[in-house]
């Protein structure tokens, strides 16, 4: 009889505690509903929200109904648009005073749950940690972002680029198109692997290294993830497929980095009390991790995780952002010829090699290089968890809630940029700059949480294209916007970058 009374109790005991969290979880979710269905929005579908918005068959189009909701909603006043992604409410960021208080604060500073695919790849690092961890990991990377570390650099980036030059010589004069995209890839990944890791691949020279395509492919499926609700199903996932070719490509990205790790450290040890030990300015980025390892302020696995997170953040956004700058260069032949000037200005017709004082020189091609990620920003969104009730610009935001900042959005506005879907440098004349809001363009996202890499990436580019744009001229016989954007984790071209290459006969 005793036994049987302690189990009812037991059993009751286990009702009341599931009754709470069922009765907390859906308290908290009609809360959430209430607050949400207070901001302004296009009409969602009960379950599947505004997805029947997507066209599964071409994921193009879904920027042209963002593009044009945004300019909607914007006219209408509205500094924050509600989507639903199947039942998951989302609030979109489309005015830059909104965008600026996101992203200043110190506290609304989680990624939202469409990073948790990220997890299995890039673990907690810098870009998917939160919280304590992530204040105390940007301030120990920092240093390895100082500008003295960027310029010893500087060799790595004119190395890779004449190899990039000598890759795409025989496609020069051809009188054919090259879709470039992959030769801009390949060495950008060069040029990631050998300063964040100090390991040379040689993609440049193959081509079929795994690494690229495992990159890329979970980049595909990690966006499908994200805008498939379905997939978040652990038996769909892996039923379609889907599941099990994302763990494929998955063991072979972290491998490749362990097995770097491994190698680096047995290095480090038998090399860091020796004559042969590096000097900190010259270290590649892992050199600086392991010294943090052997200070016991890092791991094996966070040093995996920070290798990867700047492995898939440092080449496929800076591949993208060179790739659309030549299709726009293309498109435009006399800002080319701009471009073409102050590179001749600078090198004349010799082949030394960049310096930092060169860099600094060319103030046109970053303008360019600005304008080009204002149209086509690397990285298509940043989303935000709000993990506790706030107000922002005046407005409530629930505990729960999930806020997206487009960039696409923000730089493509015809409020803040005359013009937008024209290519115009002079966007980003000083001028023009200081007559708009400092939020208006956040291609690296801004804040406390902005691209640690970002000075990296600007210094890369301008020295692989001054080098392109010695020796090349480009043109297209494609229409300008015939080349589609495709909104995965790092934006893509629906064309790849197929262009004409010329050779310079006025340079050699």
């Amino acid at each position: 009889m005793q036994f049987m009374n302690l189990s009812l109790i037991f059993c009751l005991g286990i009702l009341v505690f599931y009754y709470k969290i069922i009765y907390n979880a859906i308290r908290d979710r009609l809360r959430l509903y209430h607050y949400v269905g207070r901001f302004e929005g296009p009409t969602a579908l009960p379950l599947i929200g505004h997805l029947y918005m997507v066209n599964i068959f071409d994921i193009s189009k879904l920027v042209d109904q963002i593009l044009h909701l945004a300019l909607y909603y914007c006219n209408k006043g509205c500094g924050i648009v509600k989507l639903w992604v199947g039942p998951v409410p989302l609030l979109a960021v489309i005015n830059p005073v909104y965008a600026k208080e996101v992203l200043e604060s110190t506290e609304v500073i989680t990624k939202a749950d469409e990073y948790d695919i990220l997890f299995p790849w890039l673990g907690t690092g810098l870009l998917t940690s939160t919280g304590d961890k992530w204040r105390q990991r940007r301030k120990m990377l920092t240093p390895a972002f100082h500008f003295k570390v960027l310029n010893d650099f500087l060799c790595v980036h004119d190395y890779q680029a004449k190899v990039f030059l000598d890759q795409i010589k025989p496609h020069a004069d051809a009188g054919k198109e090259v879709d470039l995209f992959p030769y801009i890839k390949r060495c950008a990944l060069d040029i990631i692997c050998e300063t964040s890791m100090g390991a040379t691949v040689d993609a440049q020279n193959n081509h079929d290294h795994q690494y690229v395509e495992s990159v890329r492919r979970l980049s595909e499926i990690g966006f499908q993830w994200i805008i498939y609700p379905w997939l978040k199903l652990k038996p769909i996932w892996y039923l379609t497929g889907t599941g099990f070719e994302y763990d494929r490509h998955l063991k072979i990205v972290t491998d490749f980095t362990k097995n770097v790790i491994e190698e680096k450290w047995n290095e480090y040890q038998q090399f860091q009390l020796g004559a042969e030990k590096k000097d900190k300015r010259s270290m590649a980025f892992l050199d600086l991790l392991l010294q943090l390892r052997s200070e016991g302020l890092m791991n094996e696995e966070d040093i995996r995780e920070e290798v990867d997170t700047f492995m898939f953040e440092g080449h496929d956004t800076t591949a993208a952002s060179m790739g659309w700058t030549l299709w726009c260069l293309a498109h435009n032949p006399e800002i080319q010829e701009k471009v073409i000037e102050e590179v001749d200005k600078i090198f004349g017709s010799s082949d030394r090699d960049c310096s930092n004082d060169d860099l600094k020189q060319m103030k046109y091609l970053e303008k360019c290089l600005k304008e080009s990620l204002r149209m086509y920003p690397s990285v298509p969104f940043f989303g935000r968890k709000v993990e506790k009730d706030t107000v922002i610009h005046g407005d409530f935001f629930p505990k729960g809630a999930r806020i997206v900042i487009v960039p696409l959005v923000l730089q493509r506005n015809p409020t803040l940029f005359e013009n937008p879907n024209q290519y115009n440098p002079e966007n980003f004349s000083e001028e023009k700059i200081s007559a708009r809001h400092a939020y208006a363009d956040v291609p690296f996202s801004a804040g406390p949480r902005n691209c640690i890499g970002q000075k990296f990436a600007m210094m890369e580019e301008k020295a692989v294209l001054s080098w392109f744009f010695r020796k090349y001229r480009v043109t297209a016989t494609q229409e300008f916007e015939e080349n589609k954007i495709l909104p995965e984790l790092i934006l893509k071209s629906s064309l790849g970058f197929p262009l004409k290459v010329h050779s310079r006969m006025d340079n050699k």
